[in-house]
Formats: C-alpha cells, sequence, structure tokens
C-alpha cells in the first residue's frame, strides 16, 4: 500500500512539472509584452515576440492538429509578417475617429490598446472588466480597429447569451455603424432564410447569435474561418466538456476574446479549462488533467494555483469601478415602502393564524411547510386576488379594483418569466 501511495505521489509531481513547463513555455511567447511589473498588463508594449517564427511553427503543430492551415491562410500570414516589419504599432491616444455618437473614457482606450497588443503579439486574452465598465464598446472597437487599421473586416463571431443579443447589435449600430454585424435568432424557418439571404451572400462583417443558436446550427459555422471568435459571459465555457466548449473548441479561428465580469476562482480546473481554450496548441492535455486533480489536497496545489495565475495575468484585465470610473456620481437608490391594504392585512393574518403551530415547532419535517407558507406570504403582498375567493364576484370586472394598465389600455409585460424574451424586446 505504501509503495503504491508513494508511486502515485511520484507521478502527479512529474505530471505537475509537465503542466508547469508547459506554462513556462507559454510565457514564454509573452516575454517582451509583459514588462517587469506583471501586475499592472496596462504596462505591456506592444512588439513582436521574441520566439522565432519556424520555433513557434513547430511547437503550434506539434499540438492540435484540426486547426491545419490552409495555404492562402499561410500566404495571408506571410503577407502580414512582412507588412509588420514595416508598420509601426497602433497606440490610439484619445478615442478613435471610427467610434461614433461619442468617446471612449481614458480607461477604455487603455484596454483597447492592451487588446490591440495582444492581436499585434498573436495572443488571445480575457476581458475581464467589472460589470458596467465597457467591455461590449471595448470589444467593439477592437472589431472597429481590425476593419480600419487592419483592413480585416471579418468574418468575426460574438458568441452571447440570449438576452444581451439585441443589446449587443444596438450598441454596434450606435458605437461602430461601419460594422455590418447581423444577428442569428429565431425559429427553423428563419434560420434557413438567414443563411441563404444573409449570411452565406456575405455582405457582412460580423455574425452576433446565442450560445443556443451555436449548437444548433453549428455545421454552418464549422464552414467558416473566424478571424475573433468573442466570447460574452466567458465563465459559460469554464468546464470544457460541456456542449457549448466543445463545439466552440471545433471552430477555425484566428483569434478568440474572452468576456467575463466574474472575477477568476482559485479553481485549478476552470483556469486550465480557460488556458486551454485561449491556447489549445500549448495546453492540450485535457484528458489527463482530471487525474492529475483528482483531489483537493494534492501536493503543491496553492502553489499550483498561483503558478496558473501568474501565466494568466499577461493576456488577463480586470479593472474595478471604484478605480478607474472616476467622473460618475455615487449610485442613489430610492426604496418605497408601501404598507398593505386592510384586505392584505386579513389574508396575511388568516395564512399565519392557520399555520401558527408550525411556526412554533419548525422543525426538519416543518421545513417544506414553513417555505409553503412563505410562498403565501408573498403571493399576499403582492395581490391577494391570487388566492381563490378573495377577489369579488361573480359576476367578476375588469375594473380600477383589479387591474390598472388594462383599465387604463396601457402595454405592460411582467418580469416574473411569463412575457417571452422576444415580445419584452419589442
Amino acid at each position: 500500500g505504501c509503495s503504491h501511495r508513494q508511486k502515485t505521489q511520484t507521478d502527479r509531481t512529474n505530471r505537475f512539472d509537465y503542466l508547469l513547463k508547459q506554462t513556462e513555455l507559454f510565457a514564454h511567447f509573452i516575454q517582451p509584452a509583459a514588462q517587469k511589473t506583471p501586475t499592472s498588463p496596462l504596462k505591456m508594449k506592444p512588439g513582436r515576440p521574441r520566439i522565432k517564427k519556424d520555433e513557434k511553427q513547430n511547437l503550434l503543430s506539434a499540438g492540435d492538429n484540426r486547426h491545419r492551415r490552409t495555404e492562402q491562410e499561410e500566404d495571408e500570414e506571410l503577407l502580414s509578417e512582412s507588412s509588420k516589419a514595416t508598420s509601426i504599432c497602433t497606440r490610439f491616444d484619445e478615442s478613435p475617429s471610427y467610434v461614433k455618437n461619442g468617446k471612449l473614457r481614458d480607461y477604455q482606450v487603455r484596454g483597447l490598446n492592451w487588446l490591440i497588443s495582444l492581436y499585434e503579439n498573436g495572443i488571445n486574452g480575457i476581458l475581464a472588466d467589472e460589470m458596467g465598465l465597457g467591455k461590449t464598446l471595448q470589444t467593439i472597437s477592437l472589431l472597429g480597429y481590425m476593419k480600419h487599421y487592419r483592413n480585416i473586416p471579418g468574418p468575426h463571431m460574438v458568441l452571447v447569451p440570449k438576452s444581451t443579443l439585441y443589446n449587443w447589435m444596438n450598441e454596434f449600430k450606435r458605437w461602430v455603424p461601419s460594422l455590418r454585424a447581423v444577428c442569428l435568432i429565431g425559429d427553423r424557418d428563419e434560420r434557413t432564410a438567414f443563411f441563404r439571404d444573409t449570411l452565406l451572400p456575405g455582405e457582412w462583417d460580423v455574425c452576433v447569435t446565442s450560445y443556443e443558436m451555436l449548437i444548433i446550427e453549428r455545421a454552418v459555422f464549422k464552414k467558416f474561418n473566424w478571424r475573433y471568435l468573442v466570447i460574452d459571459e466567458a465563465h459559460r465555457i469554464k468546464n470544457e466538456k460541456s456542449k457549448l466548449s466543445e463545439i466552440v473548441r471545433e471552430f477555425k479561428t484566428t483569434n478568440r476574446l474572452l468576456l467575463t465580469g466574474t472575477p477568476l476562482q482559485n479553481n485549478l480546473h476552470e483556469l486550465w479549462a480557460l488556458l486551454n481554450f485561449l491556447l489549445p496548441d500549448v495546453f492540450n492535455s485535457s484528458e489527463d488533467f482530471d487525474s492529475w486533480f483528482d483531489t483537493n489536497n494534492c501536493l503543491g496545489d496553492t502553489k499550483l494555483v498561483e503558478r496558473l495565475h501568474t501565466v494568466l495575468r499577461p493576456f488577463l484585465l480586470r479593472r474595478i469601478k471604484a478605480d478607474v470610473e472616476k467622473s460618475l456620481l455615487p449610485k442613489k437608490e430610492i426604496k418605497m415602502y408601501i404598507g398593505l391594504s386592510k384586505m392584505q392585512r386579513e389574508w396575511y393574518t388568516k395564512i399565519l393564524m392557520k399555520d401558527i403551530d408550525i411556526l412554533n415547532s419548525a422543525g426538519k419535517m416543518d421545513k417544506m411547510r414553513l417555505l409553503n407558507v412563505l410562498m403565501q406570504l408573498r403571493k399576499c403582498c403582492n395581490h391577494p386576488y391570487l388566492f381563490d375567493g378573495a377577489e369579488p364576484g361573480p359576476p367578476y370586472t375588469t375594473d380600477l379594483h383589479l387591474d390598472y394598465c388594462m383599465w387604463r389600455n396601457y402595454g405592460y409585460c411582467r418580469l416574473d418569466g411569463q412575457t417571452a424574451h422576444d415580445e419584452r424586446q419589442v
């Protein structure tokens, strides 16, 4: 037993070493980008990676062969290599001229410069700014830069939760109207029409779609050579075995950008899954991974998390509102408390009195009944007419005593999930 344990321990140590060597190998790519203070990705200066091209090529082909390039892609790369030698790296001191109807804030300009320097160094990254700092705008500005400064209009894909689809489309239209963004959503007939009339004719730069649509229509999307694949709410792909994760990994993409407002947890596997997505050629041994981390207290766990964080840092940018958004006034919240009506109080009392025995003796068995009481009380606060027999009638009348919006002919929708998302949008 003892020697077997020892063998497992040695085995695991060797595997850790192997993983760390991979991370160090990767760190080699980003040497020039990460300056003396790796804690601040904003101090990065663009420049060519020190690694030689043929060295890099061997390194990449040693990994995942699904991304074999076509001859045309090879030619394009050679051309861009030669033009890079003469071109000056782009830095914006202010909001770019192709951004309309407003200006980027200074930290957003810095974020854009950071994204550009990642692109110039051939690195995929994670923009992890806190919610409300404009990850959408910075991303759209990057794609605008690709079109206006690099002459690469697309095709790009932006993959988002269904609830933010229209918001993304509006932001494209508003900020960089020169980018032609199209949106895939709808039933089978609408999708077929979209592919026939919009996607295949190719008069577009960016395709915005939801996770669900991507999974259903993956066969069509696989046919494209995507430039940027942007994934919003990227923590959704932290499990590399999920359907979504597997599909996006099959796509042909030149660059990948992850957006998340959720800070990265110290979960080794999730960190690795993100690294694997950003650089599948270097972090490619997902089968081994589970067996390395089959226990939570394995050797050197915290050290390894720190190392992975260090490796992630040069291509992860996270800013906090309090640090960068000085000009916004603090948010004001006004809370209005409205007392119960006479009728609500009566029903409230009825519910409590009927179940007073549970409230007094709430043991384990009564927990479900107690939750049920809470639900009834909530119904009472929302509207006592939800209880049978509370509404006066029959005959039931739609009048002032019931439904104000209906009575006034106001259009309204419910936010409790009963109104479909598309209707809410309309």
